[in-house]
């Protein structure tokens, strides 16, 4: 058994190249071998949000705070909620992140594939987060 104490994982900011806007990245968990499981609670300020990626075994979302938004490659932009859970599927392209005006939290939990659990894209551009 492991127990991982509040404050023990420091936060961290989202990196420029993966992230448009403010960023907070909390760490939560990353199982030990053989386990492959990792998860995060990931907080974006207004307007602020993900590039474009996939994930190789997917990821799941849960939303835990305020008002966001999500989009699948060739998808509409959706609008994500507290209590909202967001599953995409293995090598899904898309991006999420916090509406214009609120911030969004949530939970990201996906798993690593050979040492990797995301492969980053493009920016998501101004026309396409406000479509």
């Amino acid at each position: 058994m492991e127990i991982k104490k509040i404050g023990t994982q420091p936060s961290g900011t989202g990196p420029a190249d993966w992230f448009t806007g403010t960023v907070r990245i909390d760490p939560l968990f990353q199982a030990p071998d053989p386990a492959r499981v990792a998860g995060a609670a990931v907080t974006f300020e207004p307007g602020a949000r993900t590039a474009w990626h996939t994930h190789p075994l997917g990821q799941t979302l849960i939303v835990t705070a305020g008002f966001g938004r999500v989009q699948r490659d060739g998808g509409p932009v959706e609008e994500i909620r507290p209590g909202d859970v967001v599953w995409f599927s293995p090598g899904e392209k898309h991006w999420h992140g916090a509406s214009p005006t609120t911030a969004m939290t949530h939970i990201a939990i996906q798993e690593r594939l050979d040492g990797k659990v995301v492969d980053w894209m493009e920016h998501v551009t101004d026309e396409q987060y406000r479509a």
